[in-house]
């Protein structure tokens, strides 16, 4: 994984709960193409933190950049989903109005304590928070792979060929840039040059 640069550049970092930190391939969420539920087919298997999210949360408690996940489903499946997580990332609360509102975004800043817009990001592979990021005012990270945009749990995306890989990843990588969002990248192991391009960002005086 390469190293993120999180110490001292960024304020606070939200993150979407399923594609992001678990539930590789977002699975436990029902897509347009399936009337499965939430609570279809094990939901405790979708409870697997994605490959790198612990130490990158870790990475960020170390340097004391607060964290909290974000996300719509029913309280019983986001507590059963957030499960495995560290005890101390915080969960937010449903806001009244769904996404793309802002919200979500802003509820979960407070509950973190955090005073200001600068410097927070917002990191999801879902298009609906993205745009909830950028309606809040917020940094944000698209990740291409491991959402619904592709909606492959870790062992069937790895078991692709490389050629339909590609293929899916590209769609929703260009998906994700039609949105708007500041950068993208595949999974969160592969995020450090992400934050290290938007740190470079702010340096410059950009702003989302």
């Amino acid at each position: 994984m390469n190293a993120p640069a999180i110490s001292g550049q960024f304020t606070a970092v939200l993150f979407g709960l399923s594609g992001c930190l678990v539930d590789f391939g977002a699975c436990a969420k029902p897509s347009s193409k399936s009337t499965r539920t939430p609570t279809d087919s094990a939901p405790g298997s979708h409870a697997e933190l994605a490959p790198g999210a612990l130490e990158l949360l870790g990475h960020l408690h170390q340097n004391k950049v607060p964290c909290a996940w974000v996300d719509e489903l029913p309280e019983h499946a986001s507590a059963h989903l957030s499960s495995k997580l560290p005890t101390w990332v915080k969960a937010s609360a449903r806001p009244a109005r769904s996404w793309p509102a802002p919200d979500a975004c802003w509820q979960a800043l407070m509950a973190l304590n955090v005073n200001q817009l600068d410097g927070c990001v917002l990191i999801s592979s879902e298009p609906r928070l993205l745009q909830a990021g950028l309606n809040a005012g917020l940094w944000t990270i698209g990740l291409a792979a491991c959402g619904q945009l592709c909606g492959k749990a870790l062992d069937d995306w790895q078991r692709l060929e490389p050629t339909e890989r590609e293929q899916l990843r590209a769609q929703a990588t260009l998906t994700l840039y039609r949105l708007g969002v500041h950068a993208v990248t595949d999974q969160l192991t592969e995020l450090g040059p992400c934050l290290s391009d938007l740190s470079l960002r702010r340096l410059k005086g950009e702003r989302p």
